[in-house]
């Protein structure tokens, strides 16, 4: 997506829902898993990251369990420990310029630049947390596919010494990306790992059948791709962030990104070295977080390199 190039290499999930929905009904903000519930599908070719070319056998979401619909009471229940995350935004449709006619990668397929029609809708504020994704598993019993796997991709600096004499093989595009054996949401560097420190971070190793399944319990849906590159903009155009063209804004980190040597070493200069809590930087133009940044997100479409020029209302790849 737009300028993912510097996003902190995981995956979280945000929730929407429509304008013409009741937003009553539903207990978590379109920001993050969707909450900010939105979700993409990488199967097209490759990518830079290495996303998209996983060869693994398909793990059905009837496998797990059914998700059920949520309703005020679930997200209610979340522990009083953090900051509520709950909350959700009116998006007031318009039109906007999506993607680029100058993509910093051309194989991410983030132009050409074509005029979009977006209708309004609403959005989670922040990032799915960890502990609202706990709320999540512990009420319906749910199992995400990484643990049905037993493993999942880890950054390679993100890896204990001890974790990593044990891994033979990489991602051929990204040899930066290490298959870890146990490595799941609980667990998100490995069975040496753990989240207690970590509930208001973003949920991570999440699959789109999982972020979909966190979607339907909260009565919600992921994002489109120009639902959320319309959101990410903020009414902005022509800039590289959702701030303006330069990382750092008054001498101050915008967002949560890396800073040092990739793949080994991240210096954490922006205050953290890994992901930060969803309510960390401050909020674009719309009163969204870490839309750039800190974990990357899932949308509704499939991704594609190719997209049309034409103006569109309201796309789905």
């Amino acid at each position: 997506m737009w300028t993912e190039a510097l996003i902190w290499l995981q995956i979280v999930v945000q929730t929407v829902f429509s304008s013409q929905e009741t937003c009553s009904s539903f207990g978590y903000s379109l920001s993050s898993f969707y909450s900010r519930a939105k979700i993409i599908s990488s199967n097209e070719g490759k990518t830079t990251c290495g996303c998209s070319i996983l060869k693994r056998d398909k793990a059905s979401l009837d496998e797990g369990l059914t998700p059920q619909k949520g309703n005020i009471e679930n997200s209610d229940n979340l522990k009083s420990s953090y900051q509520r995350t709950n909350q959700m935004v009116l998006i007031k449709g318009g039109k906007f310029a999506m993607g680029t006619d100058k993509p910093f990668l051309p194989m991410d397929g983030e132009g050409p630049a074509r005029e979009v029609k977006i209708n309004s809708f609403y959005m989670d504020i922040y990032e799915t947390s960890n502990e609202e994704f706990e709320l999540f598993v512990n009420n319906t019993g749910y199992v995400t596919e990484a643990e049905k796997f037993g493993d999942s991709f880890v950054l390679e600096g993100k890896i204990s010494k001890e974790i990593k004499k044990d891994i033979h093989q990489a991602v051929a595009a990204a040899p930066w990306w290490l298959p870890v054996k146990g490595a799941y949401w609980r667990k998100p560097e490995g069975p040496d790992s753990h989240i207690r420190d970590r509930m208001d971070h973003p949920v991570l190793h999440i699959s789109w059948n999982d972020a979909v399944a966190f979607c339907k319990w909260g009565g919600k849906r992921l994002p489109t791709e120009a639902e959320w590159e319309y959101a990410c903009r903020a009414g902005l155009q022509d800039k590289l962030y959702s701030w303006g063209n330069k990382l750092k804004k008054d001498g101050h980190h915008m967002a949560n990104t890396w800073q040092g040597r990739f793949p080994t070493v991240d210096s954490g200069e922006d205050g953290y070295s890994g992901t930060a809590p969803v309510t960390a930087f401050p909020p674009n133009k719309f009163g969204l977080y870490n839309m750039l940044g800190n974990a990357w997100e899932w949308t509704q479409d499939w991704w594609s390199i190719r997209h049309p020029s034409h103006f569109q209302e309201n796309p789905v790849s």
